[in-house]
Formats: C-alpha cells, sequence, structure tokens
C-alpha cells in the first residue's frame, strides 16, 4: 500500500515515513497543502496523512477540495489543536480520524490501521480474471492447480490490470500507481515487469494475455 503524507514538520514527516515503512508501506512526503493536494487528486493513494497547519492550504481547505473532486482516500488528520470545533470540522469535511499532536508512535500506527481497515473493506481479497486467481495479501498467483508467487511490483501491475480488464491501462498510469508519483522509473520498467508477469503467465499455462494496445497501453483478455 501507498500512503500520501502531507506534513510541514520534516523530521516529524520523515518519523511518520519510517513507521509506515516499518508496517511494510510506501510513504510519499509532501510539505505543503497546494502540492499535497495535487498528490492527492492523482487517487494512487490507499490512505493520506493530513496535517492542518500548512503553508500555502491549510490542511480542511485541502480536505474539502478533495472530496469535492471526488477523492474518497482515508484521511488521518493530524493537528496541534485540541479543540473540539476543529475536530468536529475535521469530521464533517471527510476526515476519517482526527489525531492530536504530541502522539504517542503506537497510537499513530493504530489510527492508520483503522482507516486501512476502511480501505480494505473494498478491496477484495481475492481477485479473479479468466483461468487466474491472485490474492494480494500474499501475493499468490494461481491457475488451475498451480501457483506461484510475484514480486510486489508484479503483484501491484496485475491487480490493477485485472480489477480494470474493461480498460487499457497506460503506462504513465502504471508508473504512478505503481512506482509512484515523483519516481524516477520509465517506460522501460514497466515494460520490465510485464515481460516477467507474461512469463509467469506461460509457466502457469494460463490463457489470459496482457496484450499491448498501440501508443495506447495494456489490457487483459482472456481467450477460450
Amino acid at each position: 500500500m501507498r500512503i500520501l503524507i502531507i506534513e510541514d514538520e520534516v523530521r516529524l514527516a520523515r518519523t511518520l515515513a519510517d513507521m509506515i515503512a516499518q508496517d511494510g508501506y510506501i510513504a510519499d512526503l509532501v510539505h505543503d497543502g497546494d502540492s499535497g493536494l495535487d498528490s492527492a487528486l492523482t487517487g494512487v493513494y490507499d490512505a493520506i496523512v493530513l496535517d492542518v497547519m500548512l503553508p500555502k492550504l491549510n490542511g480542511f481547505e485541502a480536505l474539502k477540495r478533495m472530496r469535492a473532486e471526488g477523492i474518497g482516500t482515508p484521511v488521518l488528520m493530524l493537528t496541534a489543536k485540541s479543540d473540539l470545533s476543529d475536530r468536529v470540522q475535521g469530521l464533517d469535511l471527510g476526515a476519517d480520524y482526527y489525531l492530536t499532536k504530541p502522539f504517542e508512535n503506537a497510537e499513530f500506527r493504530a489510527c492508520l490501521r483503522a482507516i486501512l481497515r476502511r480501505q480494505s473493506e473494498i478491496i477484495p481479497e481475492h481477485i479473479e480474471f479468466g483461468d487466474l486467481t491472485l490474492i494480494p495479501s500474499s501475493s499468490q498467483l494461481s491457475c488451475k492447480h498451480q501457483s506461484l508467487n510475484l514480486s510486489a511490483k508484479e503483484m501491484e501491475i496485475l491487480r490493477l490490470l485485472m480489477l480494470n480488464h474493461q480498460s487499457i491501462l497506460s503506462k504513465e498510469t502504471l508508473l504512478v500507481k505503481v512506482w509512484g508519483y515523483d519516481t524516477d522509473a520509465g517506460d522501460n520498467n514497466v515494460e520490465a515487469y510485464i515481460s516477467f508477469l507474461r512469463k509467469k503467465l506461460s509457466l502457469l499455462g494460463s490463457s489470459v494475455e496482457i496484450r499491448v494496445i498501440r501508443r495506447l497501453g495494456y489490457r487483459l483478455e482472456a481467450n477460450t
């Protein structure tokens, strides 16, 4: 999972990112409200940690705009203010949890797990397409009576292709969703992992193919 941290206190942001990494997640850091909103609107994040007092655009306004744009990503708000009115405002604007600074590391991690559980409610434990079954939690891919494990990026690419099998996913979309908004990876990285996946589908004897749609991207097709 990929978590966006919008926090102008750089040291705190890095501490939160370290905790998130210890839990096996990927964290992207942004230090002002405008940049945070731009990142949130990409829709690539599983959860957002959002400070209230931010330069350029405060957390309340950033959250309001996210929800207005249809971004339903779970949000954990952070603030140094403990006033009831501030907590109510954040929750009314669409925050999922409100944490007052200072807080203990264990408390932050528990709150993050709580909002991620909300996200997991809409993510199926098993994803099926054609003769394939993917279990994201274990990165296990099965076909008929055979199974194998995928790397983290292989799993995420295949998960996106399976969930969006009626659509064409561009290389740019895969880069942002799998490698992150500010990645240095390029088209060749996507092509390499698509090649890895094709080899694994062949090893499983699957009838599912990853098709290239010229100048547009990739789409899964199940041959019957």
